[in-house]
């Protein structure tokens, strides 16, 4: 198969892209248009109609959509195709409120499975390998689109699902799984089992799929230097489609967008403002290929920026930044704007584990951070003394990074709950939206 899925499409011209974009921009606003009342009312709100799009340079003229309308609007109101079309729905996981559900045709099935085949041989997949799935089965968008993309490029395919880590670790030794798929924080927490269990010489990965969550890019080398594999990144959501809307290369700089199916846009996220390329910004996707489901500048919340530049894989798509934070989820303590991913960065850097928690609190109208560090066992042998010495350095650095000052707890090994899915690093404790 070689060193892409579809050599064709990956490769094309910028000229080949844009006029894909917009021929498929035109033809789905229209079907949007006349087929989703929700966005119909938004597009006549905003005086537009189908006619004044002609291609990508239009894109800024159409309104946004946003989480809160898909969910005002559940199950049926963004539906662009009849029931009886659609042959699948995939669920958001979300925590509050009514879910989104995302429904999907044939095609757009084939579509999603071929973005995540580009992403297992842009990870140097190919039929000769055994991808291990260990993202959640169901609902999750993660199982079914891993599991699809590796079937696509035709590798053995163990559709693990999360968790079990027991039976994950025998599978993987067992059956010789060279891929593996999860979240960051389960492949920390598998690598951290593989070593106990003095296993690291039984497994034969050498690549790991990883996304869902954030992570940082010391997260990345450490779990790369445990499990001896190359960490690639991968980026979705299921409103958009689930994993596969990016993915990165070899040369790990970034996701390349699959552009043959959605626009992407920088947003500055208060203004609405399109952003020139480089800018950093609120991610923003269009859906040009897809029938059931598919939504028009819908705001991700998601805080990156976008590379143009030539990338030296030899594919042409625009390639987006690791996301480095949510505009709606990102920590606003003291004023100042936080990020989780800068907290890691200073842990990673100072050698403790990616198991961590920032709690925050409000007393007397004051916020307090506290952040709850694992030792590492070497660590947990040090003198209290130096425990509290570790401490000090740990809150002098976390200051220098964020300006403000931080508490430091460091907290026995394995004393963090550990996450097979999603990792739950804040705990906000402020009721900030009580009146």
């Amino acid at each position: 198969m070689g060193k892409y899925f579809n050599q064709k499409i990956e490769c094309a011209s910028r000229a080949e892209i844009t006029k894909i974009q917009d021929e498929r921009l035109v033809e789905t606003v229209k079907r949007v248009y006349e087929n989703v009342a929700p966005y119909r009312k938004k597009m006549d709100e905003a005086g537009v109609k189908p006619e004044d799009i002609h291609g990508v340079a239009d894109l800024h003229k159409l309104p946004f959509v946003t989480k809160n309308d898909l969910r005002d609007e559940y199950p049926y109101g963004y539906l662009a195709k009849p029931l009886s079309e659609c042959v699948r729905i995939q669920s958001t996981s979300g925590t509050t409120g009514r879910r989104v559900v995302a429904f999907y045709t044939q095609h757009d099935i084939d579509m999603w499975e071929e973005c995540c085949a580009r992403a297992i041989v842009a990870a140097g997949g190919s039929n000769e390998d055994v991808v291990q799935v260990c993202y959640g089965y169901g609902l999750f968008t993660g199982g079914p689109g891993l599991n699809g993309g590796s079937h696509k490029v035709g590798s053995l395919t163990l559709p693990m699902s999360s968790g079990n880590t027991d039976r994950q670790i025998q599978f993987m030794t067992d059956l010789g799984a060279t891929i593996i798929c999860c979240t960051p924080s389960y492949a920390a927490y598998l690598a951290e089992s593989i070593i106990e269990r003095g296993q690291r010489d039984q497994i034969r990965l050498k690549a790991g799929i990883f996304g869902a969550e954030a992570w940082t890019e010391e997260m990345r080398r450490d779990i790369e230097d445990k499990l001896g594999i190359k960490a690639h990144d991968i980026y979705g959501l299921t409103e958009i489609c689930g994993p596969g809307v990016s993915f990165e290369c070899d040369d790990q700089n970034g996701m390349h967008i699959n552009e043959d199916n959605f626009i992407v846009e920088i947003i500055d996220p208060n203004t609405g403002e399109v952003l020139p390329p480089g800018e950093k910004g609120e991610l923003v996707f269009t859906c040009i290929n897809k029938e059931a489901f598919p939504l028009i500048r819908y705001r991700t919340r998601d805080i990156s920026f976008l590379d143009y530049s030539q990338c030296p894989c030899g594919r042409t798509h625009v390639r987006m930044h690791k996301p480095m934070g949510r505009s709606d989820d990102m920590l606003i303590v003291k004023g100042v704007n936080v990020f989780p991913s800068q907290i890691e960065t200073v842990l990673m850097n100072n050698g403790y584990p990616a198991n961590y928690q920032i709690i925050v609190t409000r007393r007397n109208n004051s916020d307090n951070i506290e952040v709850q560090v694992e030792m590492t066992p070497e660590m947990f042998s040090d003198s209290l003394t130096e425990v509290s010495a570790r401490e000090k350095r740990l809150i002098g650095d976390l200051k220098s990074m964020l300006g403000i000052i931080c508490d430091v707890k460091l907290v026995n090994p394995k004393s963090i709950t550990r996450s097979e899915g999603k990792a739950q690093r804040v705990i906000d404790k402020r009721d900030l939206y009580k009146q």
